[in-house]
């Protein structure tokens, strides 16, 4: 599996980013291999220029991007991910903030989406290093599945393998 963080925020730098730093950790740790990792602002065609390169390229597998879900003026990390998906995946990141909303209310706020563009699936995670720990503890168990289904092995016996 081939993946790819990006991290969406206005204030964020190399220096100062927990939740990209902390997905490169996760990731590897399943045993992906982390494509790359970049920072971009909180401006839609920007977001939606960098997510439609990375899934265009043929390359990358998963794409896990990490903030601007929220409400502020400039969060619109949804809207950009929806504008170059080709199919949503609405149990995914309802599944995210089910899990998440059991943690702190907070959770419903979030308003990250995931979908398909091609043969990668994107996820969006909220910025906060706790939120990406339990987004990706929900998303773990179907994850490779999901990537073996989307690069054509459909067999149903899959979802039995560890």
């Amino acid at each position: 599996m081939k993946a790819a963080i990006v991290t969406i925020s206005d204030t964020r730098d190399e220096d100062n980013d927990a939740s990209g730093d902390l997905l490169v950790g996760l990731l590897s740790e399943f045993g992906a291999t982390v494509m790359g990792k970049s920072i971009i602002t909180d401006d839609k065609l920007a977001i939606q220029e960098k997510l439609t390169g990375l899934c265009d390229n043929g390359e990358i597998d998963l794409i896990v991007t990490t903030g601007g879900t929220g409400f502020g003026p400039r969060d619109s990390t949804p809207e950009a991910t929806l504008a170059v998906v080709e199919r949503e995946v609405p149990g995914i990141a309802e599944a995210m903030r089910r899990h998440s909303a059991d943690h702190t209310p907070m959770a419903m706020l979030s308003r990250g989406v995931c979908g398909i563009r091609g043969k990668t699936l994107i996820l969006n995670f909220p910025g906060s290093p706790k939120a990406v720990n339990e987004c990706f503890e929900v998303v773990r168990p179907v994850l490779l599945h999901a990537i073996q289904v989307l690069s054509g092995d459909t067999r149903h016996d899959l979802e039995n393998e560890e």
